[in-house]
Protein backbone atom coordinates (compact mmCIF):
# COMPACT_ATOMS: atom_id res chain seq x y z
CA UNK A 1 0.00 0.00 0.00
CA UNK A 2 1.16 3.38 -0.80
CA UNK A 3 2.48 5.22 2.18
CA UNK A 4 -0.42 7.55 3.79
CA UNK A 5 -0.21 11.35 3.87
CA UNK A 6 -2.52 13.77 4.64
CA UNK A 7 -3.05 14.48 0.59
CA UNK A 8 -3.57 11.52 0.03
CA UNK A 9 -5.82 10.76 3.39
CA UNK A 10 -8.01 14.16 1.78
CA UNK A 11 -8.25 12.95 -1.56
CA UNK A 12 -9.67 9.67 -0.52
CA UNK A 13 -12.20 11.39 1.44
CA UNK A 14 -13.27 13.48 -1.36
CA UNK A 15 -14.07 9.88 -3.48
CA UNK A 16 -16.63 8.98 -0.09
CA UNK A 17 -13.25 6.36 1.15
CA UNK A 18 -11.70 6.13 4.42
CA UNK A 19 -9.02 3.85 6.07
CA UNK A 20 -8.94 2.08 9.29
CA UNK A 21 -6.38 -0.64 11.15
CA UNK A 22 -7.64 -3.88 12.48
CA UNK A 23 -6.07 -2.17 16.04
CA UNK A 24 -3.50 0.28 17.76
CA UNK A 25 -0.62 -2.40 17.16
CA UNK A 26 -1.44 -3.17 13.54
CA UNK A 27 1.10 -1.08 11.27
CA UNK A 28 -1.68 -1.99 7.99
CA UNK A 29 -4.40 0.22 7.04
CA UNK A 30 -7.10 -1.08 5.21
CA UNK A 31 -9.17 0.78 2.66
CA UNK A 32 -13.19 1.20 2.86
CA UNK A 33 -16.28 2.23 1.32
CA UNK A 34 -18.93 0.29 2.40
CA UNK A 35 -22.30 -0.25 0.74
CA UNK A 36 -24.17 1.14 3.21
CA UNK A 37 -22.83 4.43 5.04
CA UNK A 38 -23.85 6.01 8.67
CA UNK A 39 -24.69 9.46 8.67
CA UNK A 40 -26.38 12.12 11.32
CA UNK A 41 -28.84 14.90 9.64
CA UNK A 42 -27.13 17.67 10.14
CA UNK A 43 -28.86 19.53 13.60
CA UNK A 44 -31.22 16.87 13.69
CA UNK A 45 -29.13 14.79 16.39
CA UNK A 46 -32.41 13.16 18.70
CA UNK A 47 -31.83 14.35 22.68
CA UNK A 48 -34.23 11.86 24.46
CA UNK A 49 -35.64 14.12 27.49
CA UNK A 50 -33.37 13.00 30.56
CA UNK A 51 -30.25 14.15 28.12
CA UNK A 52 -32.08 17.16 27.63
CA UNK A 53 -32.47 17.31 31.70
CA UNK A 54 -28.92 16.29 31.88
CA UNK A 55 -27.83 19.21 29.98
CA UNK A 56 -30.74 21.55 31.40
CA UNK A 57 -28.54 20.96 35.22
CA UNK A 58 -25.76 22.79 33.94
CA UNK A 59 -21.72 22.09 34.61
CA UNK A 60 -21.66 20.88 30.97
CA UNK A 61 -19.62 22.81 28.34
CA UNK A 62 -18.37 22.36 25.22
CA UNK A 63 -14.47 23.54 23.80
CA UNK A 64 -13.49 23.70 20.24
CA UNK A 65 -9.87 22.62 19.45
CA UNK A 66 -8.46 22.80 23.31
CA UNK A 67 -6.49 19.97 23.08
CA UNK A 68 -6.91 17.80 19.86
CA UNK A 69 -4.44 15.22 20.64
CA UNK A 70 -6.23 14.29 23.63
CA UNK A 71 -9.29 13.76 22.33
CA UNK A 72 -7.44 11.37 19.83
CA UNK A 73 -5.02 9.70 22.32
CA UNK A 74 -8.53 9.30 24.62
CA UNK A 75 -10.45 7.82 21.95
CA UNK A 76 -7.19 5.49 20.64
CA UNK A 77 -6.66 4.50 24.17
CA UNK A 78 -8.90 1.30 24.79
CA UNK A 79 -9.06 -2.06 24.03
CA UNK A 80 -10.83 -2.02 20.73
CA UNK A 81 -9.61 0.45 18.22
CA UNK A 82 -8.84 0.77 14.62
CA UNK A 83 -6.22 4.19 15.48
CA UNK A 84 -2.69 2.69 15.19
CA UNK A 85 0.12 5.31 14.97
CA UNK A 86 0.43 6.09 11.06
CA UNK A 87 -3.60 7.27 11.57
CA UNK A 88 -3.00 9.10 14.64
CA UNK A 89 0.30 11.13 12.98
CA UNK A 90 -2.04 11.69 9.60
CA UNK A 91 -4.62 13.76 12.44
CA UNK A 92 -2.27 15.60 13.77
CA UNK A 93 -0.90 16.61 10.55
CA UNK A 94 -4.60 17.65 9.32
CA UNK A 95 -5.42 19.24 12.56
CA UNK A 96 -1.74 21.79 12.09
CA UNK A 97 -3.16 22.26 8.64
CA UNK A 98 -6.63 23.20 9.78
CA UNK A 99 -8.81 20.22 8.60
CA UNK A 100 -9.03 18.06 11.30
CA UNK A 101 -10.93 19.11 14.71
CA UNK A 102 -12.03 18.37 17.94
CA UNK A 103 -14.81 19.15 20.11
CA UNK A 104 -14.14 18.83 24.02
CA UNK A 105 -16.82 17.88 26.76
CA UNK A 106 -16.27 18.92 30.41
CA UNK A 107 -18.70 18.91 33.01
CA UNK A 108 -17.62 20.16 36.59
CA UNK A 109 -14.34 21.11 34.79
CA UNK A 110 -13.38 17.67 33.80
CA UNK A 111 -13.17 15.69 30.93
CA UNK A 112 -16.58 14.36 30.07
CA UNK A 113 -16.01 13.20 26.71
CA UNK A 114 -15.14 14.34 23.03
CA UNK A 115 -15.37 13.72 19.40
CA UNK A 116 -12.99 14.93 16.19
CA UNK A 117 -13.24 14.78 12.62
CA UNK A 118 -11.75 15.87 9.55
CA UNK A 119 -13.69 18.48 7.37
CA UNK A 120 -13.52 19.08 3.52
CA UNK A 121 -16.13 21.74 2.23
CA UNK A 122 -19.70 21.35 4.23
CA UNK A 123 -18.85 17.36 4.93
CA UNK A 124 -16.93 16.75 8.26
CA UNK A 125 -16.20 13.09 8.26
CA UNK A 126 -16.60 12.08 12.10
CA UNK A 127 -13.64 9.48 13.00
CA UNK A 128 -14.26 8.80 16.49
CA UNK A 129 -15.90 10.17 20.16
CA UNK A 130 -15.08 8.43 23.71
CA UNK A 131 -16.94 9.51 26.81
CA UNK A 132 -15.06 10.23 30.35
CA UNK A 133 -18.14 10.28 32.02
CA UNK A 134 -21.52 9.39 31.66
CA UNK A 135 -23.81 10.99 28.64
CA UNK A 136 -20.14 12.55 27.27
CA UNK A 137 -20.58 10.86 23.69
CA UNK A 138 -23.64 12.40 23.80
CA UNK A 139 -23.14 15.45 24.23
CA UNK A 140 -20.10 15.59 21.88
CA UNK A 141 -22.76 14.75 19.42
CA UNK A 142 -25.39 17.44 20.54
CA UNK A 143 -22.89 20.36 20.01
CA UNK A 144 -21.02 18.92 17.36
CA UNK A 145 -24.73 18.45 15.27
CA UNK A 146 -25.38 22.14 16.38
CA UNK A 147 -21.84 23.73 16.00
CA UNK A 148 -21.87 22.47 12.25
CA UNK A 149 -25.24 23.39 11.21
CA UNK A 150 -24.33 27.11 12.37
CA UNK A 151 -20.88 26.59 10.79
CA UNK A 152 -22.93 25.83 7.32
CA UNK A 153 -22.13 22.30 6.87
CA UNK A 154 -24.31 19.76 5.16
CA UNK A 155 -23.13 16.36 5.73
CA UNK A 156 -22.05 14.68 9.39
CA UNK A 157 -20.22 11.49 8.03
CA UNK A 158 -20.21 8.51 10.50
CA UNK A 159 -18.97 6.06 8.42
CA UNK A 160 -21.38 3.23 9.98
CA UNK A 161 -24.11 2.96 11.66
CA UNK A 162 -23.57 2.03 15.27
CA UNK A 163 -26.45 1.05 17.80
CA UNK A 164 -25.71 4.43 20.04
CA UNK A 165 -25.20 6.89 16.64
CA UNK A 166 -28.90 5.03 15.48
CA UNK A 167 -30.52 5.95 18.92
CA UNK A 168 -28.98 9.51 18.57
CA UNK A 169 -30.48 9.80 15.26
CA UNK A 170 -28.07 8.14 12.89
CA UNK A 171 -29.57 6.24 9.79
CA UNK A 172 -27.89 4.83 6.64
CA UNK A 173 -27.71 5.75 3.03
CA UNK A 174 -26.74 3.68 0.28
CA UNK A 175 -23.45 4.34 -1.61
CA UNK A 176 -24.92 6.30 -4.43
CA UNK A 177 -27.29 8.57 -2.31
CA UNK A 178 -23.75 9.12 -0.01
CA UNK A 179 -21.80 9.91 -2.93
CA UNK A 180 -24.45 12.33 -4.09
CA UNK A 181 -24.93 14.35 -0.41
CA UNK A 182 -20.91 14.04 -0.28
CA UNK A 183 -20.22 15.65 -3.85
CA UNK A 184 -22.61 18.89 -3.36
CA UNK A 185 -21.28 19.11 -0.19
CA UNK A 186 -17.60 19.70 -1.11
CA UNK A 187 -19.06 22.43 -3.25
CA UNK A 188 -19.75 24.39 -0.15
CA UNK A 189 -17.36 26.79 1.33
CA UNK A 190 -18.09 26.01 5.20
CA UNK A 191 -15.33 26.75 8.12
CA UNK A 192 -15.69 24.45 11.42
CA UNK A 193 -14.01 27.50 13.26
CA UNK A 194 -16.17 30.24 11.83
CA UNK A 195 -18.67 30.00 14.86
CA UNK A 196 -17.96 29.75 18.80
CA UNK A 197 -19.58 26.70 20.18
CA UNK A 198 -22.67 27.46 22.17
CA UNK A 199 -22.87 27.04 25.94
CA UNK A 200 -25.09 24.83 27.40
CA UNK A 201 -28.37 27.40 28.03
CA UNK A 202 -27.93 28.03 24.22
CA UNK A 203 -28.06 24.24 23.27
CA UNK A 204 -30.76 23.45 25.74
CA UNK A 205 -33.21 26.29 24.28
CA UNK A 206 -32.36 24.77 20.40
CA UNK A 207 -32.96 20.97 21.69
CA UNK A 208 -36.14 22.13 22.98
CA UNK A 209 -36.87 24.37 20.05
CA UNK A 210 -36.13 21.55 17.28
CA UNK A 211 -37.49 18.26 20.14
Amino acid sequence: MTQLTPALLLNAYAQGVFPMAESADDPQLHWFDPAQRGIIPVGRVHASRSLRRDLRRGEWSAHLNRDFDAVVSACSNREATWINGPLFAIYHALHQAGYAHSIEIQKGGQFAGGIFGVTLGGAFFGESMVSGQTNGSKMALLWTSSHLARCGFTLFDTQFLTPHLKNMGGIEISRGIYKAQLKQALQINADFTAKPLPDADQLWQEMTQTS
